[in-house]
């Protein structure tokens, strides 16, 4: 077989040029390397051999192999010295499973037709986070991103904006959360490998939806993982060139933390989160447990635990894709409520967007899942929507039910307020006042699959969603529906919910009621009034302050028997803010609120 080693093209992993493919990988320690697949079928006495890039005095190798093309499969095999291992690509695009054959993937065959789709503005968004494997309607094993594909149309009118991907990296076995990736640039081959993520990106653009997807740094694997020892070097029975081979090396998942210091796998990282954001158009990157890859124990307050090299990777990934990509969303998960992860790299942070806000979630849901009324503390829900400590209104992530918050001995949020009877006035009550909280509050509010109809039980990476439940709670999607319009002023009437404004009007722990005013510029159609009961008591006449005299229209009302027919149909009219001074404004009017309940009222004139 002809080829030529090294190759005169450029490129990691197996890349399709000039007739043929170049294979390159990085593999300072090996003392050979050859490629075998089926284009010479899987003939070791005829494998072409790798050669060191640069004269032989770089740490890559690659060769140029004519005639082999896209969807052949291949391995590389490693001469560690000792023993010759087969390995998987690292940069492999596409794989047959996590412990199967890599396979050649054309970057450039995808059509993406017309495809204009751009995020939407941070007050814009919405976000849907959803499990492939899971969410889609058919009733197998898992689901793939053609079953997820089918249920675009209802996040659609749902209303939602932004559509974050939970890992879909090939990780072991068919079944997974996701956060276990074994190859961090192919796509799980149960979802559909490459093309069917691509084909979700443009579906979900052409309705208008934008997509994140989910990216795990702060460890690889454990299991099914190739990297381990690739090219037979480790020290300290650690993992080898891929990872810290010391005590850095230590993370809840395994010893596989990355070796954010040395450069060829920050490129290594780099290069895969940059490849959603350009060959796959994704409109933004979540990052799994950024705690966990500047800190060993993934707490930054132990100052013996932290990973400074960590901390500067993430600066300089983030700093390259704001510089080259700035519309593209940035979010961490890195639950310390540190204001240093969504400051500006310039000014010593980690430049991120946003970050999931621990601080919001813990006691909007204590509060709501309380037994008893008098103990639900309305401060420490005041204090959580204001969030006046966790940075600016746009740099947090809102929610209710996440991933995390309904596994690992946690549930859904119906369930957990009335554990075996999710369908009851109680549960649809608190669990819509919940999401009413959500998107009332300054920040971006997010979903977890199912939570619009009740999805009761918790997550379970082998269960299907219970699609009927959308049906039988067809109310309660309604209600997520209206909320989500308000909150994206769809109308035009309550601009104020996307506005980083917002003054308590009133917290009152006796009565368990909450008023705020929410604004963007104020004025008709943008000043907001946001007033929650979170007990079982009717407040039939609730004088509250106005921030502004003049009619104010009744925009929603949680208690509407619209949302399910067991709902008290407490009537909250359109008021005339004409009273007297009260809640530190010039004017007051009288509502009704029923019980735990939320009504949105905004100025009219």
């Amino acid at each position: 077989m002809n080829f030529t080693a090294p190759s005169p093209h450029g490129g990691m992993g197996a890349t399709p040029t000039d007739g043929g493919v170049t294979f390159r990988v990085w593999a300072p320690h090996a003392q050979h390397v050859w490629v075998i697949g089926d284009f010479n079928g899987w003939d070791s006495g005829e494998n072409p051999q790798l050669e060191r890039d640069d004269d032989g005095g770089a740490d890559t190798w690659s060769v140029h192999v004519p005639g082999v093309t896209a969807g052949q499969e291949y391995q590389f095999q490693v001469d560690t010295g000792s023993e010759v291992v087969w390995r998987a690509d690292p940069y492999a695009r596409q794989m047959t499973s996590s412990v199967g054959n890599c396979v050649v993937y054309d970057p450039n065959s995808f059509d993406w037709g017309e495809n204009g789709s751009r995020m939407p503005s941070w007050d814009d968004v919405v976000i849907y986070e959803m499990h492939v494997g899971t969410f889609g309607r058919d009733k197998g094993p898992h689901g793939s991103f053609e079953s997820a594909i089918a249920g675009l149309g209802h996040l659609s009118e749902l209303g939602v904006s932004v559509i974050q991907v939970m890992p879909p990296f090939e990780y072991a076995g068919d079944i997974s959360w996701g956060y276990n990736p074994s190859h961090l640039f192919a796509v799980e081959s149960t979802y559909g490998g490459p093309d069917a993520f691509k084909s979700f990106i443009k579906a979900a653009h052409e309705h208008g939806m934008a997509v994140i997807v989910d990216v795990v740094h702060n460890h690889i694997g454990p299991s099914d993982l190739d990297l381990w020892r690739f090219d037979g070097w480790y020290e300290n029975d650690g993992g080898g060139i891929y990872f810290y081979n010391d005590w850095r090396g230590d993370t809840p998942w395994g010893a596989t933390r990355p070796d954010y210091g040395r450069p060829e796998v920050r490129g290594y990282l780099r290069d895969s989160a940059m490849l959603w954001l350009e060959e796959f158009r994704c409109d933004g990157l979540r990052f799994d447990a950024t705690n966990f890859i500047r800190s060993v124990t993934g707490g930054t307050w132990d100052g013996g635990a932290e990973i400074p090299d960590g901390a500067d990777y993430l600066s300089w990934l983030t700093s390259e894709i704001r510089s080259a990509q700035p519309w593209k969303l940035l979010i961490a998960e890195d639950l310390q409520n540190d204001p240093l992860v969504t400051t500006m790299t310039e000014q010593g942070g980690l430049g991120f967007h946003a970050q999931w806000d621990a601080g919001f979630v813990h006691p909007v849901r204590r509060a709501l899942t309380e037994l008893s009324d008098e103990n639900r503390d309305v401060e420490a829900v005041a204090s959580a929507i204001l969030g006046e400590d966790r940075g600016p209104s746009g740099s947090r992530v809102i929610y209710t039910e996440s991933h995390d918050e309904v596994a690992n001995g946690k549930t859904r949020l119906p369930e957990a307020v009335a554990p075996g009877d999710a369908d009851s006035w109680a549960a649809k009550k608190r669990a819509a006042l919940g999401f009413a909280t959500v998107m009332c509050a300054p920040g971006l509010p997010m979903l977890f699959q199912g939570q619009e109809f009740l999805e009761d039980r918790w997550f379970d990476d082998s269960v299907q969603l219970d699609w009927d439940k959308s049906e039988s709670n067809s109310g309660i999607v309604a209600l997520h529906r209206d909320l989500i319009r308000l909150r994206r002023n769809a109308d035009g009437v309550s601009r104020g919910l996307r506005g980083a404004g917002i003054t308590p009007l009133r917290v009152d722990n006796d009565s368990k009621v909450l008023a705020f005013h929410r604004w963007a510029e104020g004025g008709v159609h943008d000043d907001t009034l946001v007033v929650f009961n979170f007990s079982t008591d009717v407040h039939e006449e609730l004088a509250v302050g106005f921030p502004a005299p003049g009619l104010w229209k009744v925009r929603f009302n949680s208690d509407s028997p619209l949302y399910a027919p067991e709902f008290g149909g407490t009537e909250a009219n359109d008021v005339e803010a004409d009273g007297p001074a009260m809640d530190a404004c010039e004017q007051s009017a009288v509502l009704t609120l029923g019980p735990y309940s939320a009504v949105v009222l905004t100025r009219e004139s």
